[in-house]
């Protein structure tokens, strides 16, 4: 295994490390007794009706709910119509009585989109289709006419949402349009279809509009009217909106409620407070129960409110779980959900109401990923506003502090340390590489973030103003244009000893321009060989490898080849033996 290669390779020129090893020696054991099962993430599937939507091979299908685990479907759409490079179905969402199918398409090398409309019939044919699409819904008007709402994605920017309805009386017109840059718009569906919510939102800040549900075509009304530094989140059940707020003290989330008919703000009533230091995941609710997905402390717990009775039932989740995985679920008695880890498969549960216990269900081959009607959020915590702006180095001093610890008590030393980081984790890694990189042996980063003052001062790239709140601005403000020459990983390169390297980025990367890691690349070479020359050759010159792979996503899926270089440079740079690894690799992968 990796851990045995590691310990074998490095055990003859290593000092002995303390006696917690033995701890570190349990925790491989755990690793090493989990079942190593084979899976895959499938990426779309939705219930309605009595029909199952996913994807088969290249195809949009459908098949019965009680053969949906056959070959027994029907074929709605041929994806290779739109004549993309391995296209593939990332959203579904079916119109009301079925008449219609949308579906949100894109491929592994661009984060571009199009939505397809399928119109259902004896021969499926595609009705429309439009390009750039990020979130959609389904609603029906008074006259059973089935309406499609939209947004359109520019340059990453989400401002503008459509409505189009199809058949003999088809039309596609703009519904909204967001005038600041800083905020984007998303749509969500409520729970029981009553509502549709246009949520217009900052990192700090949101704003969101109701959408009759049954008068699609009524103006929307708008709950309360964006307040900086608040947030909020809303759902429907019996003529009543439920709403996720950080408004007020503490500033901890909490759930409030109101009237759908009076819903600004002084109406808003509280219902349920969360304990300090609660990250709030996720909430669904269900016909007579909210169900509240929260983590605190590390660990994962599960709220269910009786909205009958304000009753409330507290059910701490398995340490070892780390996230959840949330199930579509249109049935009111149970709450399925999914606990995933990176040291086994994810696990299928389900709360069912009338016993009041959660069940862990067996019997499922392969963990599915399905598209969900609950309200996808981030509720931004405490902790998030004081690792932000003009605080960002503490979030820099933790991870440091983390490392520390590791090497303090014994479950590693400076030489065994390898650090990964995706995206924003860049800024940190790439930090800690310049101001403590005798902490580390080897990092590997993947479309890294890493010149942030350039980037932040360059407002003509895609998320630069919607990004403002989180980094600050360096044009206008001093303050934050000092702040950020502290921490930034390209400015403050310096000729020292780093550790190895390895970045993969993308070519046509929109989120995170190619240009900024290729002068941080060439700079810290050109750093790590001003050192080289000054000590005389004195350290092993660290590896500082670039690999720039086509394709325009920010989210690349995890490859084979990716994988694999990024294996393989790890094995290398910490001395283990890579001999068998590919073939340990081949259990997870299918190459």
């Amino acid at each position: 295994t990796f851990f045995q290669n590691f310990l074998s390779s490095k055990q003859e020129n290593e000092k002995p490390l303390s006696e917690n090893m033995d701890a570190f020696e349990k925790v491989r054991a755990k690793l090493e007794t989990q079942p190593q099962e084979e899976y895959e993430i499938i990426n779309a599937e939705i219930k309605h009706g009595g029909f199952v939507y996913y994807q088969e091979g290249c195809c949009l299908v459908r098949s019965k709910d009680e053969e949906a685990d056959s070959d027994n479907y029907e074929v709605l759409f041929n994806l290779e119509e739109l004549k993309l490079e391995q296209p593939f179905i990332d959203c579904i969402r079916v119109a009301p009585d079925e008449k219609y199918v949308a579906a949100k398409i894109r491929t592994e090398d661009s984060e571009s989109s199009t939505c397809i409309v399928v119109k259902l019939s004896d021969q499926p044919v595609m009705e429309a289709s439009f390009p750039n699409v990020s979130s959609f819904e389904w609603v029906k008007d008074e006259e059973d006419e089935d309406v499609l709402f939209y947004t359109f994605q520019r340059n990453l920017r989400c401002h503008d949402v459509y409505r189009a309805t199809f058949g003999d009386n088809k039309r596609n017109e703009r519904f909204y349009t967001e005038k600041d840059p800083s905020f984007f718009v998303f749509l969500y569906l409520t729970k029981d279809s009553r509502f549709l919510t246009m949520n217009i939102m900052s990192k700090t800040t949101s704003e969101v509009w109701l959408i009759d549900g049954l008068s699609p075509w009524d103006p929307p009304v708008l709950i309360q009217k964006r307040i900086h530094g608040v947030l909020y989140y809303v759902e429907h059940r019996d003529d009543e909106l439920y709403i996720l707020t950080n408004v007020g003290e503490p500033t901890e989330f909490k759930l409030m409620r109101t009237a759908a008919d009076t819903p600004a703000i002084m109406n808003w009533d509280l219902f349920f407070t969360m304990k300090r230091n609660t990250k709030v995941v996720d909430l669904d609710m269900f016909k007579d129960h909210c169900v509240l997905f929260l983590k605190h402390s590390n660990l994962l717990y599960v709220n269910v409110i009786g909205l009958a009775d304000d009753s409330v039932r507290s059910l701490k989740l398995p340490p070892w779980a780390c996230g959840f995985i949330l199930d579509t679920n249109s049935d009111p008695k149970n709450c399925p959900f999914q606990l995933c880890s990176p040291i086994r498969p994810p696990k299928y549960y389900t709360y069912k109401f009338a016993e009041g216990k959660l069940f862990e269900e067996t019997g499922h081959e392969d963990p599915i990923t399905k598209t969900s009607r609950v309200l996808r959020m981030e509720a931004k915590s405490k902790w998030h506003a004081d690792g932000r702006l003009t605080k960002k180095l503490n979030g820099l001093a933790d991870l440091e502090a983390c490392i520390k610890t590791l090497h303090d008590q014994g479950f590693s030393q400076p030489s065994l340390t390898a650090l990964t980081a995706f995206s924003a984790g860049g800024v940190l890694v790439g930090a800690l590489c310049n101001s403590s990189p005798e902490l580390l042996r080897a990092v590997t980063l993947e479309a890294p973030f890493l010149d942030v003052l350039n980037t932040m001062m360059d407002t003509t790239l895609p998320l630069t103003l919607e990004e403002l709140e989180e980094w600050g601005n360096p044009s206008s403000e001093e303050k934050h244009k000092n702040y950020i020459k502290r921490y930034c990983p390209y400015q403050n390169i310096k000729p020292q000893h780093y550790p190895s390297i390895h970045i993969t980025a993308y070519e046509n990367d929109e989120r995170v321009p190619l240009k900024g890691i290729v002068n941080y690349t060439e700079k810290l070479k050109e750093a790590i060989a001003e050192h080289a020359k000054d000590t005389g050759g004195g350290h092993q010159v660290p590896s500082i490898i670039l690999d720039i792979q086509p394709g325009g996503n920010h989210v690349i899926e995890d490859s084979h080849k990716k994988i694999t270089a990024q294996i393989k440079f790890l094995y290398e740079e910490l001395g283990l033996d890579s001999t068998s690894v590919f073939d340990n690799l081949k259990k997870y992968l299918k190459f």
